[in-house]
């Protein structure tokens, strides 16, 4: 049954379901030589070190009404990132009532609440193949919460805060709540796929696979950028520089190493 604002179920105590999204985000560049690809490491590491990865956290904090108790973060050698935020939550009182419909959240909006025994990670990964050529950056931000709040109401600024080729999203609501009467609460939203929570136009961006548990309230998205243009992953030169032939060349090798990551598996 699908319950409104005004008719919210009233529970024993705290709602202490443990909601998690996990967002991962794969860009994807050709490097032709040992130069190029140390240069898109360096690119990497100043576009996504510790101190702009913590901002962005900070944002999907407000988003979903955290309060930040602690933050730590650390850049790497020789490359990479981590942060961390604990945040803490309190009683939700004047929930506004979009928080609990099947939205794509706002880029940028602060809801008053806060929340408790929760936390926001992110860890990056560069990594390039060992014949040079395709280099991928990978980042994996967790968002974990207690309570009413969804932490997919960050997803629509999450996906907007990094560039993306493929993305693979997990939510799972774990864990279960009472409500007065003792009887177990293992869910207390209704969702049918996390595209219910991705914006129309970026879901005309991708191709997308839903894989969904609903008896186990799992649910999985994976996206692939549909439209390809060469120049996207080139780095420090454009495709007029390049042959006809070496064009066709990278441009499958790009959409091969694409196709490996969304399907999760090796293609020969």
């Amino acid at each position: 049954m699908k319950l409104t604002h005004e008719q919210r179920i009233e529970l024993h105590g705290f709602n202490n379901l443990t909601k998690s999204l996990s967002f991962n985000m794969y860009d994807i560049c050709y490097t032709k030589t040992r130069e190029e690809r140390e240069a898109y490491l360096q690119y990497i590491d100043e576009q996504y070190s510790a101190e702009r990865l913590t901002k962005i956290l900070k944002n999907v904090a407000d988003i979903i009404g955290a309060h930040v108790l602690n933050i730590a973060s650390q850049d790497f050698e020789p490359a990479g990132a981590s942060v961390t935020l604990l945040v803490s939550e309190g009683p939700v009182k004047n929930a506004p009532k979009d928080i609990f419909e099947e939205s794509p959240g706002p880029l940028m909006e602060s809801v008053v609440m806060q929340l408790d025994k929760s936390h926001i990670t992110v860890h990056t990964y560069p990594e390039y193949h060992p014949d040079e050529g395709i280099s991928t950056f990978r980042a994996d931000i967790d968002v974990s919460t207690c309570g009413e709040i969804s932490p997919l109401k960050a997803l629509h600024y999450l996906i907007r805060s990094f560039e993306t080729d493929v993305m693979t999203i997990d939510y799972r609501v774990r864990g279960f709540t009472r409500d007065k009467d003792g009887n177990k609460l293992f869910i207390d939203h209704e969702i049918s796929s996390i595209q219910n929570y991705i914006p129309d136009d970026v879901i005309e961006m991708f191709d997308m696979i839903d894989v969904n548990v609903y008896q186990e309230n799992i649910f999985h998205t994976k996206c692939k950028l549909r439209e390809f243009d060469l120049n996207n992953y080139l780095f420090g030169y454009t495709i007029d520089k390049l042959p006809p032939e070496e064009r066709i060349e990278i441009t499958e090798r790009i959409k091969f190493e694409m196709d490996e990551i969304f399907y999760g598996k090796n293609i020969i």
